[in-house]
């Protein structure tokens, strides 16, 4: 199934507001034919002095097809701008919906930047879907064969020539732009995603930018694609211009080829001369709804471009993550053990595989660390746990459960996690922190920051976006107080006092291990201080163990983790 079908197909979901903005679109067309028919005719017969009761009848008409009109123009805006909205809508959460399991996996291939660009540029072009795709076509069939079919009772050369016309307007004309469209199209959807993903780019590193003195440089650069994006959206805009200036002409000029032939049949006797004025008014009134067409070929265009760009990452198979369908939604309350069993994982585009087998278990309940030089695989365990990375081959088990056979949610509803990288919402710290429950007290909330050594703070302080007024350990101290504010018996904590003094990190630690007492605690740290209270250590190098055992054990070994601890000792 195409792209575009499928948008389609989410489309139709609102096929009652789509029925009835036809339907009243049809209404609106052919009463507004029916107006001027009617108008034509009115003048023609009041040239030959009727009775006044004709006059009145006529009139009267007039003005009952105007009010028709005009009421349903008036619903057409209504269903069809209602319907557009609508499947707007639906396309961002069904895009939502397939872009969500993809997460992280689809920053591995697309920016940030790039990303944000399609779901608010791509989706927002395709607002033209309907109203610019699929509704002027169906409309104009309906308005123009009814009309043809009421003209050819009246002169069969005069129906041929609005049908010619039909043509024209709707298929050749359009046709002929559509071409050089499909190649402006392509190039202004790929100017918008390369500003957008460095225009978000400069944003994250506008700080750096400035200290490295680059700014000006890249401003420059954006400037100049800014340039060429303004550019291929001007000859877009000329293009459709000119394809709808050619259109109206057109239009203009088969009135005149209906004027020609209607004079010519009456000259001839063929006519009759009362009805050539509402001839003529009618062939300039048919091809009203015929002027969205000169730009339907472009609509439909981008409509295509933009759909695909938009599947394309939710289908990318490089980014897709074979899974299992969730059969367990729920997992025992109580401290898991967890089991790594051949487990091989790699990044996409990486060189290197970041784990190449491993098997490891985590008795439930224990308190397990795991340390090692920088890329070793330490933080991609704890991600394989919450199932924010996959393996490409071997089993996690959360007791005995298969986690490819348990939801994500059922994972993150048992584990308190603290991670490298926390982010914090544009708002205050009682919303920060209600993150982990909201049904929290401001005591328990208050309690938990004395904790954390962040009694000085209230919860109605601000935090700016990313934590920007908060320091790198008060970030961490205030992820720490989120994780022992959650529910859960799995603690998963990488580098959670990396930022911390080491008298604030034992008293936090002390904090730790009374709230972790009897629940299973996975710690990642480069630093070795401390360690003494685990149950294991699990030593990681080039993504495989080369030593496990507790803390005296691996000291008496005096092998890598012994040597890590004598290095570290030196230097502090």
């Amino acid at each position: 199934m195409t792209a575009l079908r499928k948008v389609m197909k989410l489309m139709l979901i609102e096929k009652k507001d789509i029925i009835l903005a036809i339907i009243c679109g049809f209404i609106a067309g052919i009463s507004s034919v029916g107006l001027f028919a009617a108008s034509g005719y009115l003048i023609s017969k009041a040239a030959l002095v009727p009775p006044f009761y004709t006059l009145i009848i006529v009139t009267s008409m007039v003005k009952l097809l105007g009010l028709i009109k005009a009421g349903a123009k008036y619903g057409e805006r209504i269903y069809s701008h209602r319907a557009t909205f609508t499947i707007l809508s639906n396309m961002r959460v069904a895009f939502f919906e397939k872009l969500e399991p993809l997460v992280p996996h689809v920053f591995q291939k697309y920016r940030s930047g790039d990303l944000l660009g399609r779901v608010v540029g791509d989706v927002e072009s395709l607002q033209n879907l309907f109203l610019r795709v699929v509704y002027p076509p169906i409309v104009l069939f309906l308005v123009f064969t009814s009309t043809i079919f009421f003209a050819s009772f009246y002169s069969m050369a005069i129906a041929v020539i609005l049908f010619l016309g039909f043509l024209l307007t709707t298929i050749v004309i359009p046709s002929i732009f559509s071409f050089r469209q499909a190649k402006i199209n392509g190039r202004v959807r790929q100017e918008r995603g390369d500003l957008s993903s460095d225009i978000t780019e400069v944003m994250y590193g506008f700080r750096d930018l400035k200290l490295f003195q680059q700014l000006q440089t890249k401003q420059a650069q954006l400037l100049t694609q800014s340039e060429a994006y303004i550019n291929e959206q001007k000859q877009e805009n000329i293009n459709k211009a000119y394809s709808q200036s050619l259109n109206s002409f057109m239009t203009f000029v088969v009135s005149w080829f209906v004027l020609a032939m209607g004079a010519y049949l009456v000259t001839n006797g063929t006519l009759e001369g009362l009805f050539l004025a509402m001839l003529v008014l009618i062939s300039m009134t048919v091809f009203e709804p015929a002027a969205p067409m000169a730009v339907f070929p472009i609509y439909m265009q981008e409509s295509r471009d933009a759909s695909t760009r938009l599947y394309d990452v939710v289908d990318d198979p490089d980014i897709q993550v074979k899974q299992m369908k969730p059969t367990v939604e729920h997992l025992p309350v109580g401290p898991p053990g967890i089991a790594f069993r051949e487990i091989q994982f790699s990044f996409m585009g990486d060189w290197r595989t970041t784990i190449p087998n491993l098997s490891l278990s985590i008795p439930a309940g224990s308190k397990t660390a795991i340390v090692g030089a920088s890329g070793s695989g330490k933080s991609t365990l704890l991600q394989l746990v919450l199932k924010l990375q996959q393996a490409q081959k071997g089993n996690v088990f959360w007791n005995d459960q298969d986690t490819a056979f348990v939801s994500r949610e059922a994972i993150w509803e048992q584990a308190k996690v603290v991670l490298q990288d926390n982010h914090f919402f544009y708002d205050t710290i009682r919303e920060n922190l209600l993150l982990a429950d909201d049904e929290l007290t401001d005591e328990q909330m208050n309690a938990v920051l004395a904790e954390v050594q962040l009694g000085h703070f209230s919860l109605d302080d601000p935090i700016l976006e990313h934590g920007e007024n908060l320091s790198g350990g008060e970030k961490q101290r205030l992820a720490i107080a989120r994780a022992f504010l959650k529910k859960g018996h799995l603690w998963i904590l990488d580098e959670p006092t990396s930022s911390l003094d080491a008298q604030t990190e034992q008293v936090i630690y002390k904090h730790l291990f009374e709230r972790a007492k009897g629940d299973t605690l996975l710690f990642v740290s480069h630093r070795l201080n401390g360690l003494e209270k685990m149950d294991q250590i699990i030593v990681m190098d080039h993504g495989e163990i080369i030593e496990n055992g507790t803390f005296e054990e691996l000291i008496n070994q005096q092998g890598y983790f012994y040597q890590m601890k004598k290095l570290e000792e030196s230097l502090l």
